[in-house]
């Protein structure tokens, strides 16, 4: 097993806690989880990337071994963003690196990934189970006379969203049990088996501060929010909180997009799969580093060019021949 280093990278009184594989190894890879998770949900993907390339994997604020800030507009998506860049300054200074990121992780990155200029500083973009709230917010708004019943579906699926909402809901019922029963849960819903985190009452309650931050005034007013990076959608076909259909705009946001696909649910790719998810990450990588697609990565590629997202002139245009497993 590659062994890591931890470390702190602290931003405005906010401590940051970072773990580091192969630190003289690139190019470089940065993990982002999402919720209720903290770095350690990376471990088996981390140590596969990790014979490859410099990995570098961060508890977000609020979560894992890092500082809980005060006040909910701490939590906002410019200061996500701005984390973000804080760790990649000091553990990449000065090179363009490859990120990665799973649910939260992937809504708060796409943040970083759509800014104007993002392709000078990021090389790629992989993406599990976490849409860009602006492009949700534009599908919803573009999908509710047109295909309400995908709307619905999705809003179902997304019930939580709206309890995060209330007040004393969801941290009463981490502080209740459900931080013990968490790995229960998992075993139940998507039959993993994982162990319970020391730090998942901290990532449960606190964590809720991103939903009531964020979420609605990013679905209810929308920006356009495109990027040149390019991006590798890994897409969990049985996810039970982010549904297929709600991705299907990707190409009208993105110059070029791979599409891949696996049966599994919302952790799936890091905890069932974790050989696939590495393999297909690292592929991803390497080829945009300057190696030849594979068969595979080709047959993902959904747009090639700038030319192909200015095709993308109304939802679902892009052509979905993705790559999928088992």
């Amino acid at each position: 097993m590659v062994q890591w280093r931890d470390s702190k990278v602290t931003r405005n009184g906010v401590d940051l806690a970072v773990r580091t594989w192969s630190e003289d190894k690139r190019p470089s890879v940065v993990l982002i989880h999402g919720y209720p998770d903290a770095n350690h949900v990376w471990e088996k993907v981390a140590e596969r990337l990790s014979r490859d390339f410099k990995v570098v994997a961060y508890d977000v604020r609020g979560a894992g071994h890092s500082s809980v800030p005060k006040g909910r507009a701490a939590y906002k998506l410019r200061e996500l963003r701005n984390d973000l860049h804080a760790v990649l300054d000091a553990t990449c200074p000065g090179e363009k690196v490859h990120l990665v990121a799973h649910d939260w992780g992937s809504i708060q990155t796409w943040e970083s990934v759509t800014d104007p200029g993002a392709e000078e500083r990021i090389a790629s973009y992989t993406t599990l189970s976490g849409p860009c709230l602006d492009h949700v917010g534009q599908w919803m708004k573009g999908n509710l006379k047109r295909k309400p019943a995908a709307v619905l579906n999705q809003l179902t699926h997304s019930w939580y969203i709206m309890a995060f909402q209330l007040p004393l809901l969801a941290p009463t019922l981490w502080k209740a049990g459900l931080a013990k029963a968490w790995p229960g849960v998992l075993k139940r819903t998507e039959n993993l088996d994982s162990d319970v985190s020391p730090t998942q009452l901290k990532d449960g309650v606190h964590g809720i501060e991103l939903y009531r931050a964020n979420m609605l005034p990013r679905l209810v007013m929308p920006r356009e929010r495109y990027t040149r990076v390019p991006v590798q959608l890994l897409v969990a076909r049985d996810d039970n909180y982010v549904r297929p259909t709600m991705l299907e705009d990707l190409p009208r946001w993105t110059d070029r997009l791979w599409r891949r696909e696996m049966d599994c649910g919302h952790w799936g790719p890091l905890l069932q799969y974790p050989d696939v998810t590495a393999g297909w990450i690292s592929e991803f990588i390497q080829h945009i580093e300057g190696a030849p697609a594979s068969a595979s990565l080709k047959r993902a590629e959904v747009n090639s060019d700038p030319q192909s997202a200015a095709d993308s002139s109304h939802p679902g245009t892009g052509s979905y021949a993705s790559t999928k497993h088992p």
